[in-house]
């Protein structure tokens, strides 16, 4: 066979990152993003990632077909107390690092990848420094305002950063803002995708009054107590005003129930309770005017991506306090509100009020995210994948 009819070689992409859905979902959605990409021109894509065993990864990435391994890994727990940091579990963890970083090099060396993408986590410092000992391209990719702390420790060693917003840029050490691009978080398509009129069928809200705005409210897949207790709080005043879907973690359900149960009928038609909100998400947030949620990466990105005005309550307790930058960077763009610190059912009306009961405002705020997102983010990742693959 000549070299005009041999099949073209498959693409080799080494993933390492994950431990939660903000450093896995967007390395899945560039994988599919790429697979796509190549298969335009007849190529096809190979995968290994690079995980914890206990990590959402390790469940997403055998799901769909791409091939899984672990490494040994040191987590380090944070603390503001310097002499802290020094606790026997962060020592007993951190003596892992060079068995991962072995056992990630030799995975590199058998796998031959064109280019490895790391997504953060503390599984991805392993991968990360087992590339750079094999010569291989490296990708950083990061999904929150600031470098998350892997991610600090492999800047030295990437080809490439990959930035989620420009504000990041200045914030990058000076020796590797040269490397640094920005290309967004990607967002998964069928995230972008929604129908409202099918959430309205899918969830049943045939007492929902369409001529009033809808806010959902979410908490994550295992819900937020904290958003839980100042909506459950507010929720008369709410229903007055808005249609509510409420996504409260499966948990939280039969409390939350109970005290909505004096709710007259009217209202009542208004709210709906859910544990979870599963495929129909897409149809919910095409639905939903209004959100009040969480800051973390993921949401930003999907919520930017749709031009969703959003009440943010960061979650206090994140690594280094990520979700509180996220969520003050869209309020000084005019893009969201920030509710920080001790969050009550007042200051929740105070900031919901002039989004809930005048549209003009949310269209602003609308535009305002919407100028921030990028739903294009995954498609300029897989360009700074293939670049950095061809040197």
């Amino acid at each position: 066979m000549n070299d005009a009819t041999r099949p073209p070689r498959s693409f080799r992409l080494l993933v390492t990152g994950g431990g939660t859905g903000g450093h896995t979902y967007p390395a899945l959605t560039a994988v599919r993003t790429l697979q796509a990409r190549l298969a335009t021109d007849g190529r096809a894509l190979d995968v290994l990632w690079i995980g914890t065993p206990d990590g959402l990864e390790a469940r997403v990435a055998p799901a769909e077909g791409i091939a899984f391994t672990t490494v040994a890994t040191g987590k380090i727990r944070r603390s503001a107390n310097p002499l802290k940091m020094i606790s026997p579990a962060n020592v007993k963890d951190m003596a892992r690092v060079p068995l991962g970083v072995a056992q990630a090099r030799k995975a590199v060396s058998d796998f031959r990848p064109d280019v490895v993408l790391a997504t953060g986590g503390y599984v991805a410092v392993p991968a990360g420094l087992a590339a750079r000992l094999c010569r291989v391209p490296l990708v950083l990719h990061e999904q929150t305002v600031r470098l998350g702390l892997a991610n600090r420790k492999l800047a030295g060693s990437a080809t490439r950063i990959a930035v989620s917003s420009e504000s990041s840029l200045p914030l990058l050490p000076e020796a590797v803002r040269s490397a640094a691009v920005v290309t967004g978080n990607p967002v998964r398509p069928e995230v972008l995708s929604g129908h409202a009129d099918k959430a309205v069928a899918a969830l049943g809200l045939s007492g929902f009054d369409r001529r009033l705005p809808t806010l959902y409210v979410t908490g994550g897949a295992q819900g937020a107590q904290q958003i839980n207790n100042v909506v459950r709080d507010a929720l008369p005043w709410l229903l007055e005003r808005a249609n509510v879907v409420h996504q409260c973690g499966p948990g939280n359900v039969e409390s939350l129930r109970a005290g909505a149960a004096g709710l007259p009928a009217h209202l009542a038609g208004r709210y709906h309770l859910t544990g979870f909100v599963g495929p129909e998400l897409p149809d919910v947030l095409a639905l939903a005017d209004v959100v009040v949620s969480r800051s973390g990466a993921g949401t930003l990105a999907e919520l930017t991506a749709l031009g969703k005005p959003a009440v943010f309550v960061p979650l206090a307790s994140s690594a280094g306090n990520e979700q509180a930058h996220n969520a003050r960077h869209l309020q000084e763009a005019g893009a969201a509100i920030a509710l920080e610190g001790e969050v009550t059912a007042d200051r929740l009306r105070a900031a919901l009020g002039p989004l809930l009961t005048d549209p003009a405002r949310r269209v602003g705020m609308a535009e305002a995210a919407r100028s921030h997102g990028r739903p294009d983010a995954a498609d300029r990742l897989v360009d700074v994948l293939l670049s950095a693959a061809s040197g």
